[in-house]
């Protein structure tokens, strides 16, 4: 019988099935029917400094009158805080009461400001991890391109000093050198790293001449996205576990990212466009194609198609793109 037990930042997982943050992971009741359902752990809704911040800037501008006092700035951004950061721990709380399987808590940062003190809140309320989703748009074009990366890792810095618990870390598609990066965030304590987080994009109402959302879910195809760099970055940075997500709808594409490297998939739009039933139709899938090579368990092809793995690298490099097309117009 096939065995799909893994580890995740130093947890036992009953299978590599994670249910990302989202609207799916924050109540306790929706987290018991994934588990329920069979999802291996979760990473709860995220707690967003940058929606925090904007609520602060709302309040104020809604009445004038608060906008030129300090001090009621500094009331109702604490207030805000200290009632999310409340709700937080309550649902961390409830949620490991109501649950056996990992509870990843999760702070989307924009800055390293006095907002990861919460993570060693989370960790007093049973978090047995934290995810750290960080993300900064640079529009500022006297600033300078490493200031992205330094972000990254003065927040883990940071959060680290705060929590004994492992830390990962979720990064997006836009680094001039990912494998450089990830490599630095381990140096500085990462033990995970999640690949990659799809984020606001936004779009052109033709018909209304606004700006609006772009599609919010991931579609099957893009997988592409993360597939390459799971296979570079298993291959050249050592002891630190890879999350894949984005474009992870059925089993066998959970399957092909273990076998470029990842220790687990994180499931989110899949979870949306197909309810929880698509958990177990995904363990299946695992099942049959680990029946069908006569792999016992997930460590029997882990990194089995990796950049290191396979006779020819080459081929998660870009200029095989060019020869492919090459050679297809003769």
């Amino acid at each position: 019988m096939a065995n799909l037990e893994t580890t995740y930042l130093g947890l036992k997982l009953k299978n590599p099935l994670v249910a990302a943050s989202s609207g799916i992971t924050n109540s306790v009741e929706k987290i018991k029917k994934l588990e329920q359902a069979g999802i291996g752990a979760v990473v709860l809704k995220s707690v967003f400094e940058e929606q925090i911040n904007n609520e602060v800037t709302s309040m104020l501008m809604q009445d004038s009158q608060n906008a030129g006092y300090p001090e009621a700035e500094d009331y109702i951004r604490n207030y805000l805080r200290d009632n999310t950061l409340t709700k937080h721990i309550k649902l961390i709380e409830e949620t490991k009461k109501a649950v056996d399987i990992p509870v990843i808590a999760s702070v989307n940062c924009v800055s390293a400001s006095e907002w990861t003190t919460f993570a060693k809140d989370f960790q007093e309320a049973g978090a047995d991890a934290l995810e750290l989703n960080i993300f900064y748009v640079p529009v500022d074009r006297r600033e300078k391109p490493g200031v992205v990366e330094q972000l990254y890792l003065d927040v883990l810095e940071k959060v680290k000093k705060e929590v004994s618990i492992p830390v990962s870390v979720k990064i997006g598609l836009y680094h001039s050198n990912i494998i450089g990066m990830v490599d630095k965030l381990k140096a500085n304590g990462a033990k995970g790293v999640v690949m990659f987080n799809r984020f606001y994009e936004p779009d052109i109402n033709l018909d209304k001449l606004e700006l609006t959302s772009s599609e919010i879910f991931s579609s099957p195809v893009e997988i592409r996205h993360t597939l390459r760099w799971v296979g570079l970055v298993s291959s050249e940075v050592y002891d630190i576990d890879i999350a894949a997500s984005t474009g992870i709808h059925d089993g066998k594409s959970v399957v092909k990212q273990i076998l470029a490297g990842a220790k687990v998939a994180q499931l989110c739009s899949t979870l949306y466009i197909n309810g929880n039933d698509v958990i177990p139709a995904m363990v299946a899938e695992m099942e049959t194609f680990m029946r069908k090579w006569n792999f016992k368990r997930l460590e029997d092809f882990r990194g089995r198609l990796s950049y290191k793995n396979i006779p020819d690298p080459m081929v998660y490099e870009r200029s095989q793109f060019m020869k492919y097309f090459s050679g297809r117009g003769k």
